[in-house]
């Protein structure tokens, strides 16, 4: 089999593509980039002419690039670095080639997947772990119908005295703490920023909807139209996230999607709409009431059950927890309720047809496919064993006594360890690798001695 026939892009992706070369003759340069774990995106500049190259297969990135730590470095003892001598795996496109507008240069984009060298799923790309997923929904009779809603802080370049970064704000919320949620004042501040993200998100195809100041000075959110391919969901968010940062940056500013960028300050979530539909097309939570179905009810249920269990891929850094606290519209009880915000599931108010649940743990922080694995993951687990939830909660959902979503890092990650679910839903493989970097991650982050302590310590005790 040729190199050609055996590395080929889809031929919807190939079309998209040349019909953009053939529009952009004065191109200079393609980025081609998969994202990692952590959904850093890891990749390379390459001339124009190399288009057609990276098509077919001819972007090798070793195989342990998708699984380097949060600062870039190999995992010790992953299986992906010297015990399988660091090898190569072939990058292919998953995305049309589109514009990357924020470059002075004229410049494109290229996002792809790493396989292994005969063109297998590579098990350590997590895109492949949520395709996994959703095989297994599959084999149920149903598909998922995603959006994401994603929050972010917008900040200064520079940073303030302390070197504490500093949001931008219209108001002078120095002299009276403020929230600033839906100030429109806010938007109209921040004006030719948004025309910015609006105009790339248009040529890159990420359908971005509704912007909103939110709860805190400098912060916004920006949500993404709903979408039948879970894995485009995914794709989208982690582009737009991209996005953001790369427009920030061509006006000086920057983006950050940190979980609790700031103590006193609202933390960054990132809510995920969910429908299921079947072979015809029908919203199978939909049966004509405000309560929903008895799929509904099941999938509900499933996502409760395994939420604690998914934890470390909701919360997936040390900084994740917290933003976990009473009164900060980020869940704390393991709870659902019809329109309450302050429950784990929500089910929004809406008609029956558009019956949906939202999930409100992860934080903007995380790796959407990871994300929307677990979350299916909780789906399948539901519908499988015909699981019921708990009553819905009514009123404020912190007062409510009921089973806690684990707040700690090591045990979200001894959760995850010790959790069935991820040996029967996901590779194994993935699973201890996922391990293996978070304890990196979490050994490193834990031997740093932080400067509230030497404030606090270092000459007073």
């Amino acid at each position: 089999m040729s190199q050609e026939k055996k590395f080929a892009a889809r031929p919807d992706l190939l079309a998209q593509s040349h019909q953009f070369l053939a529009e952009h003759a004065d191109l200079k340069w393609i980025e081609g980039f998969i994202f990692d774990i952590n959904g850093v995106p890891r990749g390379k500049w390459l001339p124009a002419d190399s288009a057609q190259k990276l098509f077919k297969g001819g972007l090798q990135m070793p195989r342990s690039a998708v699984s380097l730590d949060i600062w870039g470095r190999d995992i010790e003892d992953s299986p992906l670095v010297f015990a399988s001598g660091d090898s190569d795996g072939v990058c292919l496109p998953v995305s049309p080639i589109s514009p990357a507008p924020w470059h002075r240069e004229l410049t494109a984009q290229l996002h792809m997947q790493l396989h292994e060298a005969d063109g297998s799923a590579l098990y350590a790309d997590p895109r492949s772990q949520l395709q996994r997923v959703l095989d297994r929904l599959k084999k149920l009779g149903y598909s998922a119908v995603c959006a994401t809603e994603l929050e972010f802080y917008l900040l200064h370049d520079e940073l303030d005295h302390l070197a504490h970064p500093r949001p931008v704000c219209d108001n002078d919320a120095e002299l009276v703490p403020s929230t600033d949620v839906y100030d429109l004042s806010e938007l109209n501040a921040q004006g030719h920023f948004f025309a910015d993200v609006r105009a790339a998100c248009e040529e890159q195809g990420i359908p971005a909807d509704s912007v909103l100041s939110e709860c805190a000075p400098g912060q916004f959110e920006i949500n993404l139209n709903h979408s039948a391919d879970p894995l485009a969901v995914a794709d989208q968010t982690l582009l737009f996230k991209r996005l953001l940062k790369g427009v920030a940056r061509s006006h000086g500013l920057r983006v950050s999607t940190m979980a609790k960028p700031f103590g006193n300050r609202a933390g960054n979530g990132m809510h995920v709409h969910l429908s299921l539909v079947d072979s015809a097309g029908r919203n199978v939570f939909d049966n004509g009431s405000e309560q929903g179905s008895a799929l509904l009810h099941q999938a509900v249920a499933g996502m409760l059950a395994s939420a604690n269990d998914a934890m470390a891929f909701f919360a997936p850094h040390s900084n994740s927890y917290r933003r976990f606290q009473e009164s900060s519209h980020a869940p704390l009880n393991l709870c659902w309720g019809y329109d309450n915000r302050t429950t784990t599931l929500r089910i929004p108010a809406s008609s029956p047809e558009a019956r949906r649940i939202e999930h409100r743990i992860a934080g903007a922080d995380v790796n959407p496919y990871l994300v929307l694995a677990a979350i299916l993951t909780g789906v399948c687990h539901g519908l499988e064993n015909q699981l019921e939830p708990p009553a819905p909660v009514e009123g404020d959902a912190y007062q409510v006594e009921s089973e806690q979503l684990i707040n700690t890092w090591d045990g979200a990650l001894q959760r995850f360890e010790q959790s069935a679910l991820w040996r029967e839903y996901l590779d194994p493989r993935f699973v201890a690798l996922f391990l293996l970097l978070k304890r990196q991650e979490q050994a490193e982050i834990g031997a740093r001695v932080t400067d509230v302590e030497y404030q606090s310590y270092l000459y007073r005790v």
